[in-house]
């Protein structure tokens, strides 16, 4: 019989990251008080790894040096190993993350900190390849180096830790100085518009040369700029900017073209060679965006990428219970019998491979041309492979192809004699084949791990959609998840949120033995999600939640003192600093968007507070507003949200009749940053009727569904044409 494998304490776990590591001949520990008290009483050194199940260099430096017995004797002997999914605890990565970035100027993941025993960093990094080179000391000589300094240094290591915890207190505090007020919005906005506009790369949008990211927060900023700019000049340039970038992502090889969503982010200029891991949050917050580029310009191109990301998304992230899964990884193994894991393998093509698959000659095109000639045109295959060696420095996609749409429907179309109608349903047909020869290969690793702040991403991303695109069954799904949410990550007891919860056996959702209390993202995220559910859904449920949790978020996080709210709250003593983020990333940060939060929040219930506590958020960010927008371009767009003052468009009439139908079709149909919806039903008991008194005098005219348009609860006269309607929702 077979030794069974040996594992360590990381086997109790629920994280797929924390898992992947249970077999690693290091002693590890979860972050947490029995790893704490044996560093204290050993009187040992922490080493502290941090990373996620889906990030390529976390597998190099575990097959490098966690999984080298040497290496693991050398941690076991002299330090006390704690693994920490970043994913997991976004407050343990976010210390720690700010102490290696002021340290080294640079951060990313793994990352790799050594710690006192009562946690305070003193030296870190990210990735360290084990042996030393000639331009980088490897990972066994630091971690002798720093065994040795502790044991003839002691007292100057912790003098020095102590030293650079205090000056990360006074550089990371972000508060209200005296008596500052929300700073002045067009300067805002305008200075946010020009710092975008510079860094903004003209032929193939995105807003640096490489690597190239997403971004939505830009995009967001810049559909909120056109709004209200919309008759000068800089509008219609932020609309081009916003609109090129969504196209040429499209067309890129960050787009998965034949298994639909997209890539992390490019490695190139072209959006063409993608790192090519599949995150949750880039589908939630690009399916919005796409919806809006649709809202915006009428163009199917941008509702068929929707569709898209939320087919790629429902059938490949989702639990059956209704939640959404984190992320597929970058890494696969290229055959069934391979022994090592190549990064895109599930992804790239080589030229006979595709030639073999699509054979068939094309009646009515040129002479001679098979299906494989017309989409290997199209997609930019070459027969030596079209992935720039620099962008592979490990040869892993050496002779393969990497999709990008190069030519439009209308050019390949004409190279070839065709019809572009008969074209794209070749494409079609050719996509559905490879797709066909993709589900025989070995799938990347899917972390079934569900998070309350992705969660909320991507019910967003469906509700808007839902609303956008006049699509019920994506109004559906974004329901059926915010009832998993109910389910599984919300705590009906003390009313808070639980940050995560995991795919179990026989597909059933567990919680770790302590569940991880839910951030501030996880509220702030789930509120705005349930806020577009609203809107989307009409379902007062929905609201009544968002309004509990936003009493719940202001409870746990608001800063009293410096204002704006803390990412974790109060009483954790293994935390060593409270931030509050200032930059906007792959995700908004919290503060940005719970601006826009408290500002919808106060429109549905009345109670003007939020209003202030929105006012003093902007306050307490305002020299970074003026200064470095382009670092907040959320918190910048919510500026102009919070100087305009949202519009109560309140729709009186039965939500089951045509007339109603009609006008919220018209609403949901005009992009508006400045706007909320709701129905006055008469249902003179329901929810929004206690919470807002004014609706009871709004009645329907003539009989008809009747459209009213308020401002801080005054309203506009009574409107029952839809043409009248639209012409009232121009920001």
């Amino acid at each position: 019989p077979s030794t069974p494998r040996h594992t360590n304490r990381l086997i109790s776990e629920k994280s797929p990251y924390l898992l992947q590591h249970a077999y690693n001949p290091v002693d590890w520990y979860p972050w947490g008080q029995e790893a704490f008290d044996k560093a204290k009483m050993e009187n040992k050194l922490i080493f502290l790894s941090v990373g996620y199940s889906t990030c390529h260099w976390c597998h190099v430096m575990e097959e490098e040096s966690f999984k080298n017995k040497e290496i693991g004797e050398i941690m076991n002997e002299h330090f006390v190993c704690i693994k920490v999914d970043r994913e997991e605890r976004p407050d343990v990565d976010k210390v720690y993350m700010t102490f290696v970035q002021a340290t080294s100027g640079g951060g990313g993941w793994p990352m790799s900190v050594w710690l006192t025993p009562d946690l305070k960093p003193f030296a870190g990094g990210t990735y360290f390849p084990p042996e030393d080179g000639v331009h980088r000391v490897g990972f066994r000589t630091v971690l002798l180096r720093i065994a040795e300094q502790w044991k003839e240094n002691k007292d100057a290591l912790l003098e020095s830790s102590q030293r650079i915890l205090e000056a990360l207190q006074r550089t990371s505090e972000i508060r209200v100085r005296g008596q500052e007020s929300p700073p002045p919005p067009e300067e805002v906005m305008d200075t946010c518009f020009q710092q975008l506009s510079r860094s903004y790369d003209e032929e193939y949008g995105g807003f640096s040369k490489s690597p190239k990211f997403p971004t939505p927060v830009n995009l967001n900023f810049l559909f909120t700029y056109w709004a209200l700019h919309r008759t000068a000049p800089e509008g219609a340039r932020a609309l081009q900017m916003a609109l090129h970038t969504l196209k040429m992502m499209a067309h890129g090889g960050i787009h998965d073209h034949i298994g639909q969503g997209f890539h992390r982010y490019s490695t190139d200029q072209h959006w063409h060679v993608p790192h090519f891991e599949k995150m949750l949050y880039d589908q939630g917050q690009l399916a919005a965006m796409y919806s809006r580029a649709f809202q915006i310009s009428g163009d199917e191109f941008f509702a068929n990428v929707v569709r898209d990301i939320l087919l790629y998304v429902s059938r490949d992230l989702s639990d059956q219970a209704g939640g959404f899964y984190s992320a597929e990884d970058a890494d696969s193994y290229p055959t069934s019998t391979s022994g090592e894991k190549q990064e895109g393998a599930f992804c790239v093509w080589a030229a006979e491979e595709l030639r073999a698959l699509l054979p068939d000659p094309v009646e009515g095109a040129t002479e001679g041309t098979t299906l494989g000639d017309v989409f290997m045109h199209h997609y930019g295959v070459e027969e030596a492979g079209n992935v720039d060696p620099m962008k592979d420095p490990h040869e892993e996609l050496k002779g393969k192809n990497v999709l990008i749409a190069r030519c439009s429907p209308e050019l390949t179309a004409a190279q070839f004699g065709l019809e572009p109608g008969r074209l794209r349903s070749l494409l079609q047909e050719c996509r559905q084949r490879l797709s066909s020869a993709r589900a025989q290969r070995p799938r990347p690793h899917l972390d079934t791990k569900m998070l309350a702040a992705w969660n909320g991403l991507m019910i967003s991303g469906f509700a808007q959609a839902g609303a956008a695109l006049a699509e019920q069954g994506y109004v559906n799904r974004a329901v059926q998840a915010a009832a998993f949410l109910r389910t599984h990550l919300f705590d009906p007891d003390s009313g808070r949120l639980l940050r995560s919860c995991y795919q179990g056996k026989d597909s059933s959702v567990e919680q770790s033995a302590v569940p991880i209390q839910g951030f501030l993202e996880d509220y702030v995220f789930v509120i705005q999600a349930l806020f577009d559910l609203y809107e989307a859904s009409l379902e007062q449920r929905w609201l009544e939640w968002a309004l509990h949790l936003q009493h719940m978020q202001d409870k746990l996080f608001w800063d009293p003192k410096g204002f704006a709210y803390f990412s974790t709250e109060a009483g954790d003593p293994s935390l060593l600093l409270r931030l509050k983020d200032d930059q906007d990333g792959a995700e908004p940060t919290p503060n940005s968007v719970t601006v826009t939060n408290l500002l919808r929040a106060a429109c549905y219930s009345g109670h003007m507070e939020w209003v202030d506590k929105a006012s003093k958020i902007l306050a307490a960010f305002s020299e970074r507003l003026q200064k470095i927008p382009i670092t907040l371009p959320e918190m910048a767009r919510a500026t102009a949200v919070f100087h305009h003052t949202l519009k109560q468009v309140v729709i009186c009439g039965d939500p089951q009749g045509e007339d109603t139908k009609e006008m919220l079709r018209c609403v949901r149909s005009v992009f508006n940053p400045n706007k909320v919806l709701m129905v006055a039903d008469g249902d003179s008991a329901g929810f929004l009727y206690r919470q807002l008194p004014f609706l009871a005098s709004l009645e329907r005219k003539d009989g008809k569904a009747t459209a009213y348009v308020c401002s801080n609860f005054t309203c506009s006269l009574p409107v029952t044409s839809v043409q009248e309607l639209r012409g009232m929702l121009s920001p």
